[in-house]
């Protein structure tokens, strides 16, 4: 007869939680963020009490942003280590919904935790019970279920037991990867059960690196084999796989060039000849132009967003094949592509070798110089200098005063299109852009969980005044925890990458910038006071020169630092030659828009030719 051990539910998963271990010896589970209500606070919280020098708790200020912090977290380490995220039952649970579909859009692993209604359904309603007048076991923690990658709830104490070890093997497997949830009614939380002493052993996760089937294998090599001129897509599993050097390799030994997403970015160094730099709507002209050419696409570790293929209009050549590696054979066969389901280290390399002495035709000539000099002079510093600068301008100044061991952290608005363009990423590390789901909001907090994850980076946050105004209170935390991060907020007074999305598409200025907005008072806002207040070192700046001197002086700071400036809405950085399809009003009394439509019908019968 094997032991026990009589724990609550809530103390056995604390307890599990401490044991799931890494290759390399470290808790997969780092950390747990923590708001408590009356939910999660007796069972839960006196459980994690009981585990805080093993598993630390840390308080956040909001659960969407504490999850996002968790995120970033897993991110940032490649997803070879994560957080788990706790709330009580009602808005702290649905306010953690938002972060649990960043997570599934990006791959990313991360444990919710949600409190639940009472298991026994004795005082049902509960306070913060969401009733479905149908089914009695719907709760508010249902919303969870299409944005996590495994989900459940646990109304019996030894459910965990075949729950958590389900979680946790989603969470790390290259292929499922993503949120899992762990809905814990509140009073099962505080119920007891003998658990078996076995169950909380040490359980060491690998991370396991799949092989590609022989024959998907022999069949990508034919097809890519007789490319003329075929292209490389670097997605985010390059990072997450450890395949930068085996992507560089493959790249060299066969001549073709690569081009990068928002999350495959620093896959290869930005100024390597065969890095043709960022790839659709927000991509650069030398690699679009590649990929306008290219007969045969060798996508890896991308998931394909509408971003990335410029609405599936960036690969136009009538006869262009397209070939996916990826983990998950979901994402290798989009558009029809053929799928070689693999890690993408181990997939680059065997394909390598079956592709033998081949060689494509290598770069466009000239076109990646070109595309740079056509930019470059726009991060510099404005010869006006009382000229209201732009995003890009900022950039520059960001760039030009980080360190080599520097990390740019960005997720919605104009920086994603500009740094995507623009960052000059060196290495793996440099770049960090929550573009899955674009999710405004996530970046302070991404900044504080990127910061945790790789304590001697520099972390540069950048992000614009709309975002900042969505989701701040994170900033407190990190100043309370002592996580020295560096903050750039952009003011242009407004939303203004959809302001010019807006006008863009025919529309007029509306609702947007504040002063297009419907407001009685003027807003002036003094973003430097609202983040001294929290207790950041905060400072206005007026000229680019003073950002950069700014961002440089920041980067020796033990301190959090926000370095705000105002920019100018309407600027942004040169079309890299793909259509983006936004649905334009088939019918419109205005003539812009009618325009836009006529337009937007023209790019989409070239898009089905």
């Amino acid at each position: 007869m094997s032991k026990t051990i009589r724990l609550t539910a809530a103390q056995a998963l604390a307890r599990y939680l401490t044991v799931q271990m890494t290759e390399e010896g470290d808790p997969f589970i780092a950390g747990v963020w923590a708001i408590f209500g009356h939910g999660n606070v007796a069972g839960l919280g006196e459980a994690l009490y009981s585990q805080r020098d093993k598993l630390p708790t840390y308080r956040g200020h909001n659960e969407q942003t504490m999850a996002h912090t968790a995120i970033a977290y897993a991110k940032q380490l490649k997803r070879r280590r994560a957080m788990a995220v706790t709330s009580s039952i009602g808005p702290g649970a649905t306010n953690m919904v938002t972060a649990a579909a960043l997570a599934h859009a990006n791959r990313i692993p991360c444990l919710f935790i949600p409190g639940d209604v009472f298991g026994t359904r004795a005082p049902d309603p509960v306070l913060q019970q969401i009733e479905d007048f149908q089914d009695g076991t719907v709760s508010a923690n249902d919303c969870f279920r299409p944005v996590s990658r495994y989900f459940d709830r646990i109304t019996r104490p030894e459910q965990l037991m075949t729950a958590l070890p389900r979680a946790f093997a989603v969470m790390t497997d290259p292929a499922e990867c993503g949120p899992a949830t762990i809905a814990m009614c509140q009073d099962i939380q505080a119920h007891a059960y003998d658990y078996p002493v076995e169950f909380f052993e040490p359980k060491v996760w690998r991370i396991r690196r799949n092989r590609p089937d022989a024959q998907d294998l022999a069949e990508a090599a034919a097809v890519l084999s007789k490319a003329k001129n075929p292209v490389i897509v670097a997605g985010g599993g390059v990072l997450y796989s450890g395949a930068t050097e085996a992507l560089q390799a493959f790249a060299e030994t066969h001549n073709i060039p690569m081009t990068e997403t928002q999350a495959g970015k620093g896959a290869m160094a930005w100024d390597h000849p065969l890095n043709l730099g960022p790839v659709g709507v927000t991509g650069s002209r030398s690699a679009n132009d590649a990929c306008h050419l290219a007969d045969v696409v060798l996508s890896v570790g991308s998931r394909l967003q509408d971003f990335t293929t410029g609405s599936w209009s960036v690969f136009s050549n009538p006869d262009v094949k397209m070939v996916g590696i990826n983990a998950a054979a979901y994402d290798a066969g989009k558009k029809g592509a053929m799928v070689v389901q693999a890690d993408a280290k181990v997939g680059l390399e065997e394909l390598s070798a079956a592709l033998g002495d081949y060689k494509g035709a290598g770069p466009i000539e000239g076109s990646k110089a070109d595309w740079f000099a056509q930019v470059d002079p726009l991060t510099d510093a404005p010869e006006d200098g009382n000229a209201l600068p732009t995003d890009m301008q900022v950039v520059g100044a960001v760039q030009r005063a980080v360190s080599d061991k520097s990390t740019v952290l960005g997720a919605a608005g104009t920086m994603p299109s500009d740094l995507h363009k623009l960052w000059k990423a060196k290495n793996t590390g440099d770049y960090h852009m929550e573009y899955g789901f674009s999710c405004m909001g996530y970046e302070i907090a991404g900044g504080l969980g990127a910061k945790m994850a790789e304590p001697d980076r520099d972390i540069v946050v950048m992000l614009g005044d709309g975002s900042y105004m969505m989701a701040n209170s994170e900033l407190a935390t990190a100043v309370m925890m002592g996580q020295n991060i560096t903050v750039v907020i952009t003011d242009n007074r407004g939303f203004g990458c959809i302001n010019r999305l807006q006008m863009g598409t025919g529309g007029e200025e509306f609702n947007n910038l504040l002063d297009k907005s419907h407001h009685e008072v003027p807003s002036a806002i003094d973003f430097a006071a609202h983040a001294a207040s929290m207790g950041a070192e905060a400072t206005h700046v007026s000229s680019i020169e003073e950002l950069e001197a700014a961002v440089r002086a920041a980067q020796g700071s033990n301190k959090v630092s926000v370095v705000v400036i105002d920019t100018d809405p309407y600027p942004t950085s040169p079309n890299g030659n793909v259509w983006w399809e936004v649905g334009i009003p088939e019918v419109s009394e205005r003539e812009k828009v009618r325009a836009a439509r006529a337009n937007f019908e023209e790019k989409v019968k070239e898009r089905l030719l």
